[in-house]
């Protein structure tokens, strides 16, 4: 499941509604990856497909970035786009709706030292950031299962 880095929890306090979180692991592959950092937007109204940062229902102490896919009754359903990490909603049920902190706006990749020929740093300054939408066709496909 991904999990942000401390630096998350810290940063927030410095900037009320904006900040930057670090991705780790593998549940949000594709959209995300390990490594990936975010700008979040603290406190956002969030909607069906937004990429949310709550903090996991049972372990308070750690922040995880789900998609949204539905308000039921008690919070928000959510579930990582890669179905074979879990750690979702699957596991822990509905999540309560203070536990969702914010939600993702921008995605940047960093740049590696493995990019080193010129079309790679290329493909990278093309790639490296990316606005994050709520992706409805996801979350009706995720919804489905």
């Amino acid at each position: 499941m991904p999990e942000l880095s401390q630096e998350t929890e810290r940063g927030r306090s410095l900037l009320a509604f904006v900040g930057v979180a670090e991705v780790t692991g593998p549940s949000m592959v594709p959209t995300l990856r390990h490594g990936d950092r975010l700008v979040v937007h603290w406190g956002a109204r969030v909607g069906p497909g937004d990429i949310v940062i709550l903090r996991h229902p049972f372990q308070q102490d750690l922040l995880v970035v789900k998609r949204a896919v539905e308000r039921r009754e008690g919070g928000w359903w959510v579930l990582g786009d890669n179905a074979f990490a879990g750690g979702d909603s699957t596991d822990y049920g509905v999540v309560p709706e203070d536990l969702v902190l914010g939600k993702a706006r921008l995605r940047y990749r960093p740049f590696t030292s493995d990019q080193r020929s010129p079309l790679a740093a290329a493909r990278w300054a093309l790639s490296a950031l990316r606005p994050v939408f709520p992706d409805r066709s996801a979350s009706r496909r995720l919804r489905a299962r």
